[in-house]
């Protein structure tokens, strides 16, 4: 190619018996390979940083995992010592061991968090089922609960095995935000200032519980039994529950 004044493009003149595209070839080619290495090297960085991320969580979650499991063993190995050498469910109310019980169910309530936020079918069901299942946390009858759970943590706990027989309890101030009572029998329970908020209480038996300042707030209570249920209106009832459908309310009214 020659210009119009016959001299040829400066791209295409010689230097040193190669042209300037010739030389531009010889630059551009191995700063291109040296870009797509490192950006090969980038990519390779990020993904074994990303595996080896992955691979920290999961090991942190199976420690956390064992440790709550050690934890839930630990109390269990505990309680059966009070039960069978202190007499704990012969004991008197205010007595040190039924103080000590309570103070170690809460202790382990709190260790037995849901991971990540999300909800945890295993560890407080499991506790709840041993504490249901040798009659501790109920009432009745004129007796009060061997273990009180005022202000037990129970967040997102799967409790809807565990719960089928927690008439009497005394839960007032406990969390039981997103917890799964579903079929729960708290018949006459206290949950005085407990925390029900998105809590799913489904055909739960809440006749005569005690509602005194509960928050509700979102909570399921398809076809629950509210049947003398106190310290909550039918009013408030409608205001903070997610759903009513088929609930008996206090008063024997049944919401459609």
């Amino acid at each position: 190619m020659v210009e119009e004044n016959g001299k040829q493009p400066w791209t295409l003149r010689e230097f040193g018996g190669k042209t300037l595209w010739d030389w531009l070839q010889l630059l551009i080619v191995p700063v291109v390979l040296s870009l797509i290495t490192v950006v090969f090297a980038w990519q390779q960085d990020m993904r074994q940083d990303r595996i080896e991320n992955q691979r920290a969580k999961a090991e942190r979650e199976l420690a956390e995992q064992r440790a709550q499991d050690e934890a839930l063993q630990a109390y269990l190995d505990q309680m059966s010592g009070l039960l069978l050498e202190k007499d704990l469910r012969t004991s008197e109310k205010g007595t040190e061991v039924r103080t000590l019980a309570r103070v170690r169910t809460l202790t382990v309530l709190e260790r037995l968090d849901p991971r990540g936020g999300r909800q945890d079918p295993s560890g407080k069901t499991a506790l709840m089922q041993f504490l249901v299942e040798a009659n501790l946390v109920q009432g009745g009858e004129g007796r009060d609960p061997i273990i009180i759970l005022r202000g037990a943590d129970l967040r997102k706990a799967f409790l809807y095995d565990a719960a089928d027989n927690l008439s009497g309890a005394d839960l007032r101030n406990a969390d039981l935000t997103d917890a799964n009572l579903s079929d729960a029998d708290l018949t006459d329970s206290n949950l005085h200032r407990a925390d029900l908020s998105n809590a799913d209480l489904s055909n739960a038996d809440l006749q005569y519980a005690h509602l005194t300042d509960a928050d509700l707030t979102d909570a399921d209570l398809t076809d629950a039994n509210l049947t003398d249920a106190s310290g909550i209106t039918n009013e408030e009832l409608m205001q903070q529950a997610e759903t009513l459908e088929g609930a008996t309310l206090p008063g024997g009214t049944k919401h459609p």
